[in-house]
């Protein structure tokens, strides 16, 4: 059976970028009806018990096709929030601690996309001009190659066998209470609570 991920931070941690009332329902509500949906699809097939989400996502092909849609669903929708908690934490700022990545990630970011900040501007270019709900990533590509892209409703990079490392939800649960219709206030306002440390 697949489980919701502890949280590693309060609900209300992530303020004032994120507040706790949306932290509260999207992790509790939301996330919570994709892992239980996911584990109703697999129950109907328990020779699939024994698999990893990552092996069922990187091999869509071999779900058998009448529960297919409902793993790329929500095993995209469990996965994909899965990372998103784990990437972010409370704002550092006031400690001093460099909101940017460090070491061989700093690198190759700034190999890509020539600065920490050209990587940013095009990041929430790409976010802030999906149409719709779905996701903005920063991933590898089968080539190891960095690549930001956008994926609609709950799509995750591992089927197209990339490497997810940073992910943004553009759902309007994860912003809306807040934000309204102002996606790029939410967008700039999430580079504060980014965990650097959690991105790999």
């Amino acid at each position: 059976m697949f489980q919701l991920p502890k949280l590693n931070y309060s609900y209300d941690a992530l303020e004032p970028y994120i507040d706790a009332k949306t932290m509260e329902i999207h992790y509790a509500k939301h996330h919570q009806a994709y892992v239980d949906k996911l584990n109703e699809a697999i129950a109907k097939h328990p020779e699939l018990e024994s698999k990893t989400l990552e092996e069922l996502l990187k091999n869509l092909g071999s779900v058998p096709e009448d529960i297919r849609t409902a793993v790329r669903n929500h095993g995209g929708g469990h996965f994909n929030h899965s990372l998103f908690w784990q990437i972010m934490a409370p704002s550092d700022f006031a400690l001093g601690k460099p909101n940017e990545p460090m070491g061989e990630l700093k690198i190759a970011i700034e190999k890509e996309f020539f600065s920490f900040e050209k990587f940013k501007e095009l990041f929430m270019k790409v976010a802030v001009t999906h149409f719709g709900s779905g996701w903005v990533w920063l991933s590898k590509d089968i080539n190891n190659k960095l690549v930001i892209e956008s994926l609609p409703n709950q799509d995750c990079p591992l089927s197209k066998g990339s490497k997810p490392i940073l992910c943004l939800d553009l759902w309007e649960h994860a912003y809306y209470l807040k934000y309204q219709n102002r996606r790029a206030e939410y967008v700039e306002a999430w580079w504060n609570v980014v965990d650097w440390e959690g991105a790999r």
